[in-house]
């Protein structure tokens, strides 16, 4: 009987190397991007008050409320004299929310962004005061909504659910983790969220980038105080397929990176979907041709869902996620200031208003990692104190102006 042999031992000798590349393979893209080569991105155990903003950042922020310190001070004036801060709100819930494109129809949109923005203006004005009136209207406000609501309709329904979706839990996450007194419709509130909120942004769009960002911010905070991983992990890998789809840089070659689903496989195809602008470089976004304020509304959810990736243990401003919000701030932010647009750039005509947007990404980059934003930085001060965008930014000063916690 003929004596069975092992494989011979430059066979095994090769399949050791192979797997020595593989690994070494495995530890460099995870080095250069935590989480990219895996689909699991949600913690072991969620942060809390985690969604844009931290324990740490709001008690830094508090005490130099406390101490009357600029900007903050100014900032947390401004909030408390804001319409969203009126103790005398009454909600406008409604069964229906029906949103058709640029507003028409407008079916409890508006109101349902502005109860979502006012109770988490409610909820920070409770975290800096300690006068518990803040907190019980915010809880009025939710539960005026989780009473109610059934659905979103209409083409913007996508939208207007990524818009309200990510107002709602940064409030709900400072109430349920900082107030004492009580919320007991808070589980009518989780299933709101759970089942009107959620499946309609969680699979993401194929419209213009800032849908897709917007409804991916919501998706991401909404899993954070729902505690659910799996879809923290889907909203995060949408959000890395996304990003790079938004902003250009130039070491991703001739043409921007694309996302599969939309099917931009030529040039021409390409072209169209970046606003007809053909010329590539660094630091320009997908709607840049388009209009600034958009631009704004894509940049703001890339800096609020990287600032709870950050809060949820993963940090992402060191990756080329960090690096695609530097060069989108700094290169929108020079148009913005005024400088005039070459030839090449939007046919030499750029339609400006970024928006209150730049805080999260400038403290971020600037203030924790000591990386210059000249023109960011120049913006950034110039518009202090940032206000609302009144759809789902606000007082981003306050809770964000040279704030390294």
């Amino acid at each position: 009987m003929q004596a069975r042999h092992g494989r011979p031992r430059t066979t095994l000798l090769a399949s050791l190397l192979t797997s020595v590349a593989s690994v070494t393979a495995l530890v460099a893209g995870a080095l250069a991007w935590p989480g990219a080569d895996r689909a699991d991105a949600a913690p072991a155990a969620f942060a809390h008050p985690g969604v844009t903003v931290s324990q740490g950042q709001l008690d830094l922020a508090k005490a130099k409320i406390d101490a009357g310190a600029q900007p903050w001070k100014s900032a947390f004036d401004q909030m408390k004299a804001s319409k969203y801060a009126d103790l005398n709100r009454t909600p406008k819930p409604r069964a229906i929310v029906e949103c058709g494109s640029y507003s028409d129809p407008n079916y409890g949109c508006t109101d349902e962004r502005e109860d979502a923005i006012a109770a988490y203006t409610d909820a920070l004005a409770w975290y800096f005061t300690r006068d518990e009136r803040y907190a019980k209207k915010s809880i009025a406000l939710m539960d005026a909504w989780s009473a109610t609501l059934q659905d979103h309709t209409n083409s913007n329904a996508p939208l207007q659910t990524g818009w309200a979706g990510s107002s709602w839990p940064k409030a709900a996450e400072i109430i349920k983790y900082t107030y004492t007194g009580g919320w007991p419709n808070e589980g009518r509130f989780r299933t709101m969220l759970r089942d009107v909120y959620l499946p309609e942004v969680i699979n993401g769009s194929n419209s213009n980038g800032n849908w897709e960002l917007t409804m991916t911010e919501a998706a991401v905070g909404i899993s954070v105080f729902l505690e659910d991983k799996a879809s923290y992990d889907k909203a995060m890998a949408t959000f890395r397929t996304r990003t790079p789809a938004y902003v250009y840089l130039a070491s991703d070659g001739a043409l921007p990176k694309t996302v599969p689903s939309q099917h931009l496989d030529t040039k021409e195809k390409i072209v169209k979907y970046w606003q007809g602008q053909s010329t590539f470089v660094t630091g320009l976004t997908q709607e840049t041709c388009r209009d600034f304020a958009h631009t704004g509304y894509g940049i703001a959810s890339i800096s609020h869902i990287a600032e709870t990736s950050r809060i949820q243990g993963q940090d992402l401003y060191g990756t080329d996620v960090g690096e695609r919000l530097r060069q989108a701030l700094g290169f929108q932010s020079r148009y913005e200031l005024g400088e005039t647009p070459p030839s090449w750039l939007c046919g030499g005509t750029v339609k400006r208003g970024l928006g209150p947007v730049t805080e999260v990404g400038y403290n971020a980059l600037h203030t924790r990692l000591g990386t210059a934003m000249t023109n960011t930085q120049k913006l950034t001060e110039q518009q202090r104190p940032a206000g609302s965008n009144n759809l789902f930014v606000a007082w981003e000063t306050l809770t964000h102006a040279e704030n390294p916690a």
